[in-house]
């Protein structure tokens, strides 16, 4: 049943037989039927041509085509049929462009024979199509379109591509492309055409900038395809290229590489300087071809700076953090980074700050700017330059202004886009966020520095046991402020304690708990505990601290190493709690690392503490540390260790030229870990400045003790301390006959101060008390408090010492005047000085 015209599509008459070839072939290629169509279409009568192959009726019309037997062959032997397009010669040797259909003709199951169906491409409906589709590429499509002959020269181009340059068909044909279009990269576009041209290989997806005529004064970019266009014979006849302006997207990429560059570069320090010329690094010479960032006063001092929009009346002077510029130089700055920027309150800086919003000049009129007027300084060094684009951001940071970043352009590169300005506060807000940490951590830094610095000794004490001197190295900026600590801590009878430690982790908390830890040493030193015991009672402590319920944070685990040196016998007892070993250096020479029980360090509770006593010689040289000057930057314990050997190898050397020999020996600019270090060179106490008597334990001895330490005190040249001396050695030696247990000694020291001391063998202590009206003793510690400098006991395997320190400047009057105070002071009359009574 055959369909109604009006039921017919377009095309349904594509193989009409009145207009088509029908032929009918064997398998093997040989005409069997051919009809009155064939002969119209091709030329050929039906006695000619059944009976030959069907190469011999259809010849190729390309004379390089593949051999026309072999295409027929693959085509009648395709399963299911074969369609498409051939160009072949017609029996006068005219081309044709001819649409092919070859279907199989079954006998049964097996096809027995082909039918080919041919038609005039031109006489079918899909001719029309192609044309429209070309047309629309040629037209309507936003891609431009142009062929150039072999020298490169524009024969034709379409309308797109007419609209995209800007420049007219008529002023572009027969003309090369960098004579319509010098702006663009002339020289590497044809070079690349040539490439095509030669080699028949298209390019595709190649990009350039160019400012076309129709936008001159923004930079695009476009996405170009070549290949070259041949003839029937495939010969050359010049170049076809197919053009995209991909400006949007270009500069989609383009923005989104420099926010990874500026996340890369930006904030990789925690210091406002550096990070305000990163951003100004950062946006040079891809967004500007200037960049300044000024920061308020307030950023660089550390104060906290004001919440939201800034007042005017504030805004005048701002410090110039960061600039960068094309130009080597930054010739355009008319002031240098860390001046003072002073700005008119209209200066787009100013406006920015005030009204809290960014500003954005495409178009810079110089002449036509208020602010100029007011800053001709300024805006005359911008005129001579040639700016003609700015933007001003505003630097803000948890609600807080900061500051203002100024971009600005002098390249024919075009004016600042809304896009630019974009991308530009997106640079400053994360710089601005960087810099506020910056700040933040500055002034958190300089807080813990300042407290650590406090809690730590400005000078060491007079003493005359040992020489020392000491270097004190904060970590890096990075790591912060440490809990590293040292001391020298006078003790009683010429003695000192020497104390190096180190509490884990860094900042305010490491440093005050160090100030705690520092504070409880010299506390404990007073009470002339032995090394173990003061870190058994430091242990306690920090272990009670950390358990404490109400403690936030509590205390942080921590090392220590105390040594206590005694000039009189030349030894030295030490003991230490996970603290690194002393190194001792003997006078003549040699280093070694002392050999100490290693105690756990403090916080752990639960173990004991052990000390050693070393005699050391005079001269000797003995080293204390924290592991922060062993470990470096490359944490090599054994590499420390043979550096500070290797510093240490003169002991005669000065020490504070010692000192800069382990400072300088560490690698890089600054240590890992805050460095404490402490030198001590022992000295010995001359035995003329040390007198020592065996007291009978018989109250008539303490005559003969007065006595004898006048005569002392003679020797020394020290008469004017006989009043105090008398009265408290006989209080002290009255005290211990009386009260406590045989051997009993007196010994005399002339050091930094005159100390009595007086030994005995009982452990009971002394205690200072009020004695009532009616009493006729009790008042000798009372009197002693009063005359020496400090006084108290300490205790040994074999019982106590009792001592009194008096200044060696104190004279015959002022000891009668504190006499004189004492005596006002007293409920009765005091026991005289000279009469033995006990205290």
């Amino acid at each position: 049943m055959s369909a109604s015209p009006s039921n017919r599509l377009p095309g349904d008459e594509a193989f009409d037989l009145t207009r088509t070839a029908v032929v009918m072939a064997d398998r093997t290629g040989v005409v069997r039927g051919w009809t009155a169509g064939a002969e119209r279409l091709l030329g050929h009568p039906a006695s000619w041509a059944v009976g030959r192959p069907l190469a011999e009726l259809f010849t190729p019309a390309n004379p390089q085509a593949a051999s026309g037997h072999r295409v027929w062959a693959d085509r009648l032997a395709a399963e299911g049929g074969w369609s498409g397009l051939a160009a072949v010669l017609d029996r006068a040797g005219q081309r044709l462009d001819l649409e092919v259909r070859v279907l199989p003709v079954l006998a049964g199951r097996e096809p027995a024979a082909r039918l080919v169906l041919a038609s005039e491409m031109a006489r079918t409906p899909w001719s029309g199509a192609a044309r429209s589709l070309l047309n629309g590429i040629l037209g309507v499509s936003p891609i431009g379109v142009a062929m150039l002959d072999r020298e490169l020269r524009y024969v034709w181009l379409n309308d797109a591509l007419e609209r995209m340059g800007g420049t007219a068909r008529t002023d572009r044909l027969g003309r090369r492309l960098g004579e319509v279009l010098p702006d663009l990269a002339v020289e590497s576009v044809e070079a690349e055409m040539r490439r095509v041209l030669r080699t028949g290989v298209p390019s595709l997806g190649y990009e350039y900038l160019g400012r076309p005529e129709s936008d001159p004064q923004r930079e695009h970019a476009y996405s170009t395809s070549f290949f070259r266009l041949e003839d029937e014979s495939g010969g050359v006849l010049g170049i076809c290229y197919m053009v995209l302006d991909v400006t949007e997207g270009y500069r989609a990429r383009q923005r989104m590489a420099l926010l990874n560059r500026a996340g890369e570069r930006i904030g990789g320090s925690l210091d406002v300087w550096q990070t305000a010329q990163e951003l100004a690094d950062v946006a040079v010479p891809d967004l500007a071809d200037f960049v300044t960032v000024d920061l308020l006063e307030a950023m660089l001092t550390g104060e906290e700076p004001a919440p939201g929009p800034i007042e005017p009346a504030t805004l005048f002077t701002m410090r110039r953090a960061g600039q960068q510029s094309v130009r080597e130089g930054c010739p355009e700055a008319v002031i240098a980074v860390g001046e003072r920027a002073a700005y008119p309150p209209s200066a787009p800086v100013v406006l920015s700050l005030t009204e809290g919003e960014s500003v954005l000049v495409p178009a810079l009129d110089l002449d036509r700017a208020d602010w100029a007027a007011d800053d001709p300084v300024r805006a005359g060094q911008l005129r001579a330059l040639g700016f003609h684009s700015l933007m001003v951001v505003p630097l803000r940071a948890r609600g807080n202004f900061l500051g203002a970043a100024t971009f600005a352009r002098w390249r024919p590169t075009g004016p600042f886009h809304p896009d630019d300005l974009v991308l530009a506060e997106e640079f400053v807000t994360r710089a601005a966020n960087s810099i506020d940490n910056a700040r933040r951590y500055t002034r958190e830094h300089a807080a813990a520095l300042a407290l650590q610095r406090s809690l730590l000794p400005r000078d060491l004490p007079e003493q005359s046991a040992v020489e020392a001197a000491y270097r004190y190295l904060p970590a890096d900026s990075r790591s912060g402020v440490g809990g590293d600590w040292f001391d020298v801590i006078p003790l009683s009878g010429a003695r000192v304690a020497l104390v190096v430690g180190d509490v884990v982790g860094h900042g305010v908390h490491a440093a005050a708990t160090m100030g705690r830890l520092r504070a409880a040493v010299q506390a404990l030193a007073d009470l002339d505990l032995s090394p173990e015991e003061v870190l058994a009672h430091l242990d306690d402590m920090v272990n009670r601290v950390a358990h404490d319920a109400h403690s936030d944070e509590g205390m942080v685990g921590a090392t220590c190493l105390y040594a206590v040196y005694d000039p009189v016998a030349c030894s030295c007892t030490l003991a230490r709690a996970g603290h690194p070993a002393p190194l001792l250096v003997g006078p003549a020479g040699g280093c070694q690392v002392l050999e100490l029980p290693t105690g756990p360090p403090l916080g752990l509770g639960g173990m004991p503490f052990e000390s050693v006593e070393l005699p050391l010689p005079e001269g000797s040289l003995l080293a204390l540390y924290t592991n922060g000057l062993l470990l470096g930057k490359a944490l090599d314990l054994d590499g420390g260790i043979t550096r500070l050997r290797t510093a240490l190898s003169d002991p005669q050397a000065p020490l504070e030229e010692i000192c800069e020999r382990v400072v300088n020996s560490l690698p890089g600019a600054r240590p890992v870990d805050d460095v404490a270090l402490l030198l001590a060179r022992t000295r010995a106490l001359p035995q003329e400045q040390l007198a020592t008597w065996d007291i009978p334990a018989d109250p008539s001895a303490v005559g003969e003790a007065r006595r004898s330490a006048a005569d002392q005190l003679a020797r020394w040249g020290l008469t004017g301390l006989e009043f105090s001396t008398e009265l408290i050695v006989s209080e002290l030696v009255t005290n211990a006959i009386r009260h406590a247990s045989g051997p009993i000694g007196l010994r005399m020291i002339r050091a930094e101060s005159l100390i009595c001391e007086v030994s005995d063998g009982s452990s009971t202590a002394p205690h200072l008390r009020h004695a009532r009206t009616t009493d006729e003793g009790g008042r000798g510690l009372f009197l002693i408090a009063g005359y020496a400098r400090r006084w108290g006991a300490r205790y040994t395997p074999q019982g106590k010492f009792i001592w009194a320190e008096l200044p060696l400047d104190a004279g015959p009057d002022a000891a009668a005047k504190a006499f004189g105070t004492l005596a006002d002071g007293l409920d009765g009359p005091p026991t005289g000085p000279r009469s033995g009574a006990p205290a």
